[in-house]
């Protein structure tokens, strides 16, 4: 069969354009709108075709221009794809996440899994996310390396879902372990409730081709003595292992039955915004370029270098000898600055537009990534400024939350079924914190005008200013500062002392 399933097609190639904006790398865009004059279109046919077929939308994209041949490239790429995403990683991960669950030793042994590098793997899973449309969260654990599972991450531009009335059914990841000749030699998981099976095919750039046992590479063949003779592994989770977490709802695929589930990227949309902004500061660089003071030096004023060495100027040198040439009415003869203006305002303006353009299609405010300075203001101050950043967050959360505790939820499982003890895998609770703290000055000034109007009591203080204390915490202050104030009284029939 045709691999990767043609199926596929529209949402591999929306997720390859994406993926080459996030990269930031000039040359993957190049070859993406072929604009690269080693392997691109042939300018002629550009120019021939310009009006329509697909050589000629490509050509409409300024990376779809090609660099004239003998001349250096001059193109330049504002890696904004990469901060979008980044961004957005950080809107939702800055600070760790809260898990709760019921059972005590559950809980225990879930801090310990979550203080495993959980949160380094969410930033890496979120910013994938938003690159892409979508990622994938899987237990996997290797007894070799450690003695817990822990969460990865897959990306979504190597994996085959199934969906059932918008849930995650079942999925294949694929990987490409092997590249000999014309050979290639891919490694396939599928994961059901309940398993995971493993196949390794030998086949072509485009075909899967035919299976072949796991010992035939080095990355399947630790398995082989493990799968059962449908060549699948328990989990021992009785769902599916794996949980999906869209970025935000499809647009494109919306009335495509395989494709609607899947979900968009930060960046689609946005393209031909990045490419302008791209050629904007392109042109504002060869403004630079051409702005730099030139000396035209008529051939009389050059020094001979000798027979076949050619002559020089320098403008440096203080005393010449004399030259022999009249002067003419015309100024011929004489030197000439070339010095052209570069435009600063115009290109300026024009940029953050452009950005200001970029980050408000992808839903974020340009507080969000430092536009307008950085001004000391008050929690609810930069929640005001940073409101459509903030309306983004919470949107992704409400996607994040179900998928993470799945994931959570499984990886209980798992640890469980390998590593034993006296576990109760559930789904926890999860509490997002906020990604903008209070700054302490002005939390301590709050608590100080509660206190002098009498609306809060101790305990209430205690939390405003310790959110993240749970209720022993907060009961040990609350003692604390009664003891120390002359509020607490000991009790005369406790002590067994009368007054």
């Amino acid at each position: 069969m045709t691999w990767p399933p043609p199926s596929l097609a529209p949402a591999l190639d929306a997720m390859h354009t994406w993926d080459t904006w996030w990269s930031g790398d000039p040359d993957r865009l190049e070859q993406l709108y072929g604009g690269s004059t080693g392997g691109g279109p042939d300018p002629k046919r550009l120019a021939l075709t310009m009006s329509n077929g697909m050589v000629g939308r490509i050509a409409r994209w300024w990376w779809g221009t090609p660099t004239a041949p003998g001349e250096r490239r001059t193109k330049l790429h504002v890696p904004i794809a990469g901060d979008i995403c980044g961004g957005s990683a950080d809107l939702l991960f800055s600070e760790p996440p809260k898990f709760t669950v019921e059972d005590e030793t559950t809980q225990k042994r879930l801090d310990l899994l979550a203080d495993d590098g959980m949160l380094a793997t969410l930033q890496t899973a979120a910013e994938i996310g938003a690159a892409l449309g979508g990622v994938y969260l899987r237990p996997v654990f290797d007894q070799k390396l450690s003695d817990r599972p822990w969460i990865t991450a897959e990306h979504a531009d190597r994996a085959w879902p199934e969906f059932m009335w918008g849930k995650l059914s079942a999925v294949t990841f694929w990987k490409v372990v092997r590249e000999e000749d014309s050979q290639v030699w891919r490694w396939l998981q599928r994961h059901e409730p309940g398993v995971i099976m493993h196949g390794l095919y030998q086949g072509t750039k485009d075909k899967l081709g035919r299976p072949v046992p796991l010992e035939d590479s080095e990355a399947t063949a630790p398995f082989a003595p493990l799968v059962n003779a449908d060549g699948a592994i328990p989990t021992g989770y009785d769902g599916l292992d794996v949980s999906y977490i869209p970025n935000q709802n499809s647009r494109r695929w919306r009335c495509n039955p395989k494709l609607k589930d899947w979900g968009r990227s930060d960046l689609d949309g946005i393209e031909p915004l990045m490419d302008s902004l791209d050629e904007t500061y392109a042109s504002w660089m060869r403004d630079i370029r051409l702005g730099k003071g030139r000396i035209i030096v008529p051939n009389q004023y050059l020094q001979s270098n000798g027979p076949g060495r050619g002559a020089s100027w320098n403008p440096d040198q203080e005393a010449y000898s004399g030259i022999n040439s009249l002067a003419r009415a015309d100024g011929a003869g004489q030197l000439t600055v070339a010095q052209f203006e570069i435009r600063v305002q115009e290109h300026q303006a024009t940029a953050e537009d452009l950005v200001n353009q970029i980050l408000r299609s992808a839903g974020y405010s340009g507080q969000t990534f430092g536009l307008g300075g950085d001004v000391a203001a008050t929690a609810t101050e930069v929640v005001a400024r940073e409101r459509r950043s903030m309306t983004t967050r919470g949107k992704k959360i409400l996607r994040w939350r179900p998928g993470l505790a799945h994931a959570v939820e499984a990886l209980l499982a798992v640890d469980q079924y390998v590593f034993g003890g006296g576990l109760t895998p559930q789904r926890p609770t999860i509490e997002f914190e906020d990604s903008v703290q209070e700054d302490p000055l002005s939390l301590a000034n709050t608590v100080n005008v509660l206190s002098q109007a009498q609306a809060a009591s101790i305990d209430t203080k205690v939390r405003w200013v310790h959110p993240e204390w749970d209720d022993d915490q907060v009961k040990a202050e609350v003692h604390r500062i009664q003891q120390e104030n002359g509020m607490s009284v000991p009790d005369p029939m406790q002590s067994g002392e009368l007054p």
